[in-house]
């Protein structure tokens, strides 16, 4: 029998074992095994919250906060947190148009009412003028978003915060090893919250962690994240009504070692951000900003499509998706989505929001991207827009 194969056959063969281009996902090793077995094994009984509390110190220290409450998610997070400040009914809570839904859900939930505000062109973070401009004798919190690793205008925000005596909440969810001169993410505001859900550069699967500096608030949070029971609380003698807003002891040991692999699975995030920019910053594309006194995480490299191609966002994610590669979109407008369904009230207001997020769009991500998945994928960006 003939041994020539067909070069059809082998080409089908090397497609057939090519190694799928995955959107997001995380990086975990030997280090993670051995310490969630470990919790396991012996995290029952008088070691129950050791991962948790190693972690929260871990934080702490990194973030220079004084105190760190681990929750099960970034959306409990922030809830705790409002409700510790005491948001609610006929309170207004300002947002920013372009961010998970996430950001916005526990104010609603608490009974106030979110109000968008504009993007800024170059962070597509919360402008400083929009919030200004919305700002009433309503206005209880201002939640600014650190979005994609790009850092806010914090020093105007601050100003603001100030002038009118609002507490600034920090959605660092996707900032985590961020700065902005010299200070991490996570250090603004009254307390700053992160998600460590399975698409974020460090994960415990599904988790948060809220960072708090006043002590008040603190107490107040650390109540509300137990039914209403701290440290100090007699057994079953619930000082306030809470929340169930427990982490797990298993959830905290991957954490931990996935925080102290934290410079290198950011040093992953910043490779696949300055691979594109290398391959497509010829295109009329922008990317994530980083000025001078600013260090971007990039928990995800977002591009923008400049207007010369005519071309919005769906349509390139679905020429993208004929040929293999797999793009999400960047944000909706919150105010344009059906949870919300206030479109008419701020497209007008909100145009930079409105017309970034048509043209945006996140590029992959995975941790376990290669140079040549990268190559690949720029290679089809530019067969699209180079057309």
């Amino acid at each position: 029998m003939s041994k020539f194969v067909h070069p059809n056959i082998t080409k089908l063969r090397k497609e057939k074992e090519k190694k799928p281009i995955y959107m997001a996902g995380a990086s975990v090793g030997d280090l993670e095994i051995k310490y969630v077995t470990d919790a396991l094994k012996n995290g029952w009984y008088h070691d129950k919250y050791y991962y948790v509390e190693k972690l929260e110190k871990s934080f702490t220290q990194y973030h220079n906060r004084k105190y760190a409450l681990m929750t099960p998610n970034c959306t409990s997070a922030i809830h705790l947190l409002l409700a510790g400040l005491g948001i609610g009914p006929g309170d207004e809570v300002i947002v920013p148009e372009c961010t998970w839904i996430a950001t916005t859900v526990s104010s609603v939930h608490l009974g106030a009412k979110v109000i968008f505000c504009d993007i800024e062109k170059d962070s597509w973070c919360l402008d400083p003028e929009s919030v200004r401009e919305n700002i009433t004798d309503k206005t209880k919190a201002i939640i600014v978003v650190d979005l994609f690793g790009n850092m806010a205008n914090w020093t105007e925000l601050e100003k603001i915060s100030q002038e009118f005596n609002i507490p600034l909440v920090e959605d660092a969810a996707e900032a985590l090893g961020s700065t902005l001169n010299g200070v991490r993410a996570g250090k603004f505001g009254v307390g700053s919250t992160f998600s460590f859900h399975n698409t974020k550069t460090m994960t415990t699967g599904e988790g948060g962690m809220l960072l708090i500096d006043d002590d008040k608030l603190y107490k107040k949070c650390t109540l509300l994240r137990d039914l209403g029971r701290g440290p100090d609380t007699k057994a079953y003698f619930n000082e306030i009504i809470g929340y169930k807003f427990m982490p797990f002891n298993v959830q905290a040991a991957l954490g931990l070692a996935q925080f102290e692999r934290l410079d290198e699975l950011v040093s992953i995030k910043r490779h696949h951000y300055e691979f594109y920019k290398k391959e497509l910053s010829h295109l009329d594309v922008q990317f994530n900003s980083e000025p001078d006194n600013v260090f971007n995480g990039v928990w995800i490299t977002g591009m923008v499509l400049g207007e010369s191609y005519g071309m919005d966002k769906h349509e390139f994610i679905n020429k993208l998706d004929s040929l293999g590669i797999p793009v999400r979109p960047f944000f909706y407008p919150l105010s344009s989505i059906p949870a919300y369904n206030l479109e008419k009230d701020y497209i007008n207001k909100n145009s930079n929001s409105y017309k970034i997020s048509n043209r945006g769009v996140n590029l992959p991500g995975a941790a376990n991207l290669t140079d040549d998945q990268l190559k690949e994928i720029c290679d089809n960006i530019k067969k699209v827009l180079e057309r």
